[in-house]
């Protein structure tokens, strides 16, 4: 298979940070009782881990490219590596979730700036791209239902405050020396990445320049609204479980895992279902579906009754049920970031992708802060079918997009 080395390497980067960034979930759970704090109090975390990734990709974006993208991954895999190990060390105050997270962020700034370059890098035509970010992205949430089945392997159901839950970091440590090792041995050609008549000044105001044409504009609401939108259910999945379903916090979050596999496999078969069926009538057939699943599922969870000594094996069939939504939401991302980097001059993937990192993460803040505080002063089901509200502005926004992208012939 041709980039065989390099594509493997995009897939454990990937799968890394994938378990590193969607851990908030757990770790939400396990500070809310190890440290009793509300559920308003955590739902900061989140702003520790997406603001540095949207500050950081602001001003890597232009840069990377001449500084390398293999060594750009690289450093973010040591410096997310060296914190790990130190996590089990630290086990006395909030200060070091935040301080994990603003090194994971910058980290994975840098790492999907690199993927997404990398893949304009080594794929032909439009499908070709769509295909393998589907994978990509598929493989991604792989790494979040691992991620969650590992961190309730550490949790103990029965003692609250225990805090050797920390030492599932030293395995994650070793996991990102690995990835490292990986890339450290891949080859890359990074020519076509580089816009050789520009300066750094010129990239960073060409990336100001990009953002403001309709179409990227309409793009970057797009996926500012599904990040939101997937936030909302990602980060509080676990918290709604023992909330609202009165389930083991263990059990609660396994079902994250759940959700992520649902993620796992929407995007996998995505990736040959939009080898046949227009991007569109995909998408929007999928917010459909994701509403019809919140309206028909909440109810039912609200009335949900729990048996004693409750598993997953003699679970109600709605503690399944809600996380196939999951196979619905999953295509979206990957679709709308991969139609608009194969419309692009790959010199401008870069740039592109560091706009796709920033925008998506203020919405995941945005979207996981406001679920937090619904959560805090309503309950679980009524800040989950506030995601009704961004789900029917992303339907909006895909539609205007395909106009746009139909117009629109010059990025130059």
């Amino acid at each position: 298979m041709k980039h065989l080395g390099i594509k493997l390497s995009l897939f454990i980067n990937y799968f890394v940070f994938a378990i590193l960034l969607n851990s908030v979930g757990a770790i939400l759970l396990q500070l809310q009782r190890n440290f009793d704090m509300t559920k308003a109090e955590v739902s900061v975390l989140e702003g520790f881990k997406d603001l540095p990734i949207a500050i950081a990709s602001f001003f890597v974006a232009s840069f990377l490219p001449k500084f390398g993208i293999r060594k750009g991954m690289m450093l973010g895999l040591l410096a997310v590596t060296v914190m790990s190990f130190a996590m089990p060390l630290i086990t006395d105050d909030f200060w070091q979730f935040k301080l994990l997270y603003v090194i994971v962020g910058v980290s994975f700034a840098i790492i999907k700036i690199s993927v997404f370059a990398t893949i304009g890098l080594i794929t032909e035509g439009e499908k070709e791209h769509s295909s393998l970010m589907s994978w990509l992205e598929g493989f991604f949430m792989v790494g979040v239902l691992i991620g969650n089945l590992i961190f309730s392997f550490f949790i103990d159901d029965d003692n609250q405050k225990s805090l050797e839950w920390l030492n599932v970091y030293y395995f994650l440590g070793a996991l990102c020396m690995v990835a490292f090792l990986l890339v450290f041995f891949s080859k890359l050609d990074e020519t076509k990445a580089k816009n050789e008549s520009s300066d750094l000044k010129e990239d960073f105001l060409g990336m100001l320049k990009l953002v403001i044409k309709p179409l990227i504009l309409v793009f970057v609401v797009s996926a500012f609204l599904f990040v939101l939108l997937e936030q909302s259910f990602q980060t509080w999945f676990p918290t709604f479980y023992e909330d609202t379903l009165k389930l083991p916090a263990s059990m609660s979050v396994q079902a994250g895992s759940v959700l992520a596999g649902a993620f796992a496999i929407g995007r996998i078969l995505a990736g040959f279902v939009l080898r046949k069926v227009n991007w569109l009538v995909f998408l929007l057939s999928c917010l459909g579906l994701v509403a019809a699943s919140i309206l028909i599922n909440l109810p039912m969870a609200k009335d949900a009754v729990m048996p004693d000594h409750v598993n997953w094996s003699n679970a109600p069939i709605i503690v399944w049920a809600i996380p196939v939504m999951g196979l619905f939401l999953a295509p979206i991302y990957p679709t709308i970031n991969s139609m608009i980097l194969s419309a692009i001059p790959k010199y401008l993937h870069s740039t592109m992708s560091g706009l796709i990192v920033v925008f998506s993460a203020l919405g995941g803040t945005l979207g996981s802060r406001i679920t937090g505080e619904v959560f805090e002063r309503y309950d679980g089901t009524t800040a989950f079918y506030m995601a009704l509200i961004p789900l029917a502005l992303l339907a909006m926004s895909l539609i205007t997009f395909n106009f746009l992208k139909k117009k629109e012939h010059s990025f130059s």
